[in-house]
């Protein structure tokens, strides 16, 4: 790490720690039942309201050719929202449940101003029998394939989600949310989660799909046999998530999972989970195919979770996780994506990965990901709190690529006030990829690119 990286982190640590005195204090306001109140006098029946903020403070190494609207820009020091939530939960009688969230996502300085906030969910469900069978509906992100496709933004254990794990996030979903129905049930040590949703068309997409390119288009010999999200009214999406809890059990009242309980928990799962939406891709076999050919969108993913703590009054305790998916959009899809990417454009000799923090992030082919952590003693830094290390890291193989993608993180999370208030002190690598004199797209090892991410959180 250069000498102005190093001066930049030590900035964000001192800025750090003038937060800690008013972050500290978020549990002294609030008990642990939150801004609550109960509509029946047994506290069956309650509204409960909820908020979070999530800030970046960020120095990015851009990629080759960066730009923002046509300056080249070699790295990029940013501030930025990558959250804000608002939930409205409320148990209206024993058997219905209603749910809503609604905020923002990404915005840095190069996003529209007077950004609106919209509607994340809004779900209404009914018990029907004992928590065994419960069906729901309305825009949700009851989502299979992965315990992470359904991530808890406020617990999440590294910087941020595991975005390889939200496969179709704002091409057709908003979000990973989508318009449909779902049923989800507890069974003993048996959770399932159903559902059949209307997907998105491509066409209204936050940022335009590419699509694919004509048969008489000077595109058209490059990107054969090469899928594309195809532009046709799109067909229903079904997905499903399985798992096995072997110890404590965890609560399905929201379709989002944990990444880590801080110590409050033992638990051990065995997941595993499916995506499927038939027609969802098109593709040209050949040069001389004038005619498109459409194929199915399937995924599969198995995955194991485990949390506990070590000594249950210290509250010390491990995160582990690895999930391995398998990803079929048909042939050689690929797409590139940065978390509220630091540039919008590129001049001059760019990289196959894009502008800015960008990467080849999703694509036909098979995904290790994995994340790891330990958490100190509760008590670790007196009335400051703890801290908890850790590391996550994704190995694709991607059939478009010759080389496999590997990404990095290692940070720290200062748990000032559990989810309450967190500091989060980040560094990620990523891979740089080129096109070389045989076509083929392969990692330039000297190339790779790295970026320093300071989130504040605090929620309520």
């Amino acid at each position: 790490m250069s000498m102005k990286k190093i001066i930049l982190t030590l900035s964000l640590l001192i800025a750090a720690a003038g937060m800690n005195q008013a972050g500290a204090q978020i549990n002294k306001i609030y008990g642990k039942e939150g801004l609550k109140i109960y509509l029946s006098e047994d506290s069956t029946r309650y509204v409960k309201a909820t908020g979070l903020a999530q800030i970046w403070f960020r120095y990015n190494d851009n990629n080759p050719g960066s730009a923002i609207y046509g300056t080249p820009q070699k790295n990029t020091f940013d501030v930025g929202l990558r959250r804000v939530r608002y939930q409205t939960l409320a148990q209206i009688t024993k058997n219905v449940f209603f749910y809503s969230q609604f905020g923002i996502n990404s915005v840095n300085s190069l996003s529209a101003r007077k950004t609106g906030l919209f509607f994340h969910d809004v779900t209404a469900e009914y018990n029907v029998h004992k928590n065994y069978f419960v069906l729901g509906g309305g825009l949700s992100g009851w989502n299979g394939t992965s315990r992470f496709s359904s991530s808890s933004v406020a617990s999440i254990l590294a910087l941020d989600l595991p975005v390889v794990q939200e496969t179709t996030n704002d091409v057709t979903d908003q979000f990973v949310r989508k318009l449909g129905v779902y049923a989800k049930g507890k069974i003993g040590a048996f959770d399932y989660r159903l559902s059949a949703a209307n997907p998105f068309p491509v066409q209204n997409a936050l940022s335009p799909m590419t699509a694919l390119p004509a048969s008489d288009s000077p595109a058209a010999a490059s990107t054969t046999n090469t899928a594309y999200f195809s532009n046709r009214a799109p067909e229903m999406n079904y997905q499903g998530y399985f798992m096995w809890q072997f110890l404590d059990k965890e609560s399905n009242q929201l379709p989002y999972m944990n990444g880590s309980y801080l110590g409050k928990k033992r638990v051990l799962n065995l997941g595993a989970g499916f995506q499927h939406q038939n027609n969802a891709m098109t593709y040209r076999k050949s040069v001389t195919d004038t005619s498109t050919r459409f194929t199915a969108l399937r995924q599969f993913g198995i995955d194991i979770f485990y949390d506990s703590y070590i000594d249950k009054d210290k509250q010390n305790a491990v995160t582990a996780y690895i999930s391995f998916l398998n990803y079929d959009f048909g042939p050689n899809y690929i797409r590139n994506a940065g978390a509220m990417n630091t540039a919008n454009g590129v001049v001059g000799a760019a990289s196959f990965n894009g502008a800015g923090n960008a990467f080849p992030l999703i694509g036909t082919g098979q995904v290790i990901y994995a994340q790891g952590a330990y958490l100190f003693k509760k008590d670790l830094l007196k009335k400051q709190g703890t801290l908890q290390p850790y590391v996550s890291g994704m190995y694709a193989n991607y059939q478009k690529l010759k080389d496999p993608v590997i990404v990095y993180d290692i940070g720290l999370n200062w748990i000032m006030s559990g989810q309450n208030s967190k500091l989060s002190l980040d560094y990620q690598s990523r891979p740089i990829f080129n096109t070389n004199a045989n076509g083929e797209i392969s990692e330039t090892k000297s190339a790779r690119r790295g970026q320093v991410v300071l989130q504040y959180q605090v929620a309520f």
